[in-house]
C-alpha cells in the first residue's frame, strides 16, 4: 500500500512513527550510481525502495551496492512506491514519467525533462491530471550556497544585464572524454539541452520569463543564446560539452542598479539532490507546486526548442 504524503495523521491516535515514503529509482548510469542512489540511500525522510533500469545486469549491481530490491518491471517499481526517482535520457524519461504520474505516483525529475515540447507538455499534462507533484533537480537551484545567491538575486530588481557560460569538457577535443561521454543523447543534442537548462534555471528566477531567444554555433557543440526577459533585461548564456579541457567552467554575472554580482561556486551535488527530495515530499505533503516542477521545466523545453529551431543541422 503506498504511504499517503498528504496526510498528516493523528499525534494522538499512535505512539508509533509514521510511515516512511518508499522511493523507487529509474535509471543505473554515472549520474545514477554517483548522486542519485547515495542521496536517495542517505536521505533521512524516506526509504530507498529499489532500483530499475535498461540494462538489468546494471541494474542488480545498483541494488546490491544499497540492499534493495532490483525491479525488472518499471511499473512493478510503480505500485511498490510513493516517489518516482528519474536518471535516464530525457526521451525515455518523459514516457516513463507519464505512466508514473497515471500510477499516482510523485516525480523526481532530471533535467531536461524532455527534448520535445509535446513530450514536455505530455509529463505536464500527467501530473496536473492525476494530482501528483513534481520537482526537476537542476542542480544550481538546490547546490548551496548557489540557490542562496539565486534567491536574493530574485529579490532585487533593476536588472541591465546577465551573462552566463556552461563549458563542459565531456567531449574535449584535446583530452580523455568524461564519464558522461558514454551518452548517445548528449553526443545529438551537446550542450544546449545538457547544460542549457541549467543556466536558464537561474537567469529565468532572476531576470523574468524570456520573451525572445536568438540562437548561433560556435565551434563544436557550443551554442550562444541572447536573449531578453520579462524585467527588460538582456543576458546571454554560452553553453557547450566540447570544450577544450583548459576552457572549461561554470560561470554567471548580473549586472544592474544594485551592482554586480557573480554566482558562487557549489560543490554538495549529493546533498542538492537530497534537497530537491525535500522539496518534492513538501509539495506532495501540501499540494502546493514548488517553483522548480515540471511545468518549469516544460518552460525551458519550450525556450531550447525554438533556440534550437534557429540553428543549422
Amino acid at each position: 500500500m503506498s504511504y499517503d504524503l498528504t496526510s498528516a495523521g493523528d499525534p494522538t491516535a499512535s505512539p508509533r512513527p509514521p510511515a516512511r515514503p518508499r522511493v523507487g529509482l529509474l535509471g543505473t548510469g554515472p549520474w545514477a550510481r554517483r548522486t542519485h542512489a547515495p542521496a536517495l540511500a542517505a536521505h533521512a525522510g524516506s526509504d530507498f525502495a529499489g532500483v530499475w533500469g535498461r540494462r538489468p545486469e546494471a541494474a542488480a549491481e545498483l541494488a546490491d551496492a544499497y540492499g534493495v530490491k532490483v525491479y525488472e518491471d518499471p511499473d512493478a517499481l510503480f505500485a511498490d512506491c510513493d516517489v518516482v526517482a528519474f536518471a535516464l535520457p530525457p526521451d525515455v524519461q518523459a514516457p516513463l514519467a507519464v505512466r508514473a504520474a497515471a500510477a499516482g505516483r510523485h516525480l523526481l525529475l532530471d533535467k531536461p525533462v524532455a527534448t520535445t515540447v509535446e513530450d514536455a507538455r505530455a509529463v505536464a499534462d500527467a501530473v496536473a491530471d492525476h494530482g501528483v507533484a513534481s520537482v526537476v533537480f537542476l542542480t544550481l537551484r538546490f547546490a548551496e550556497p548557489a540557490a542562496g545567491w539565486v534567491a536574493e538575486q530574485a529579490g532585487r530588481s533593476g536588472w541591465f544585464t546577465a551573462a552566463a557560460h556552461w563549458l563542459g569538457a565531456v567531449f574535449p577535443p584535446d583530452g580523455a572524454p568524461s564519464a558522461y561521454a558514454d551518452s548517445p543523447w548528449r553526443k545529438t543534442k551537446g550542450g544546449l539541452w545538457d547544460v542549457g537548462p541549467h543556466a536558464l534555471s537561474v537567469l529565468i528566477p532572476v531576470l523574468g520569463d524570456v520573451t525572445s531567444v536568438t540562437a548561433a554555433r560556435g565551434p563544436s557543440d557550443m551554442v550562444q543564446l541572447a536573449l531578453r526577459h520579462t524585467s527588460g533585461a538582456a543576458s546571454t548564456a554560452v553553453l557547450s560539452l566540447g570544450a577544450p579541457t583548459a576552457a572549461a567552467g561554470v560561470g554567471l554575472e548580473v549586472r544592474g542598479a544594485e551592482g554586480v554580482f557573480s554566482l558562487p561556486n557549489w560543490t554538495d551535488v549529493p546533498g542538492a539532490y537530497g534537497r530537491a527530495l525535500d522539496a518534492l515530499l513538501t509539495a506532495a505533503r501540501t499540494g502546493v507546486a514548488d517553483a522548480r516542477d515540471v511545468e518549469f521545466a516544460a518552460r525551458l523545453t519550450e525556450i531550447l526548442a525554438e533556440a534550437e529551431a534557429q540553428l543549422p543541422g
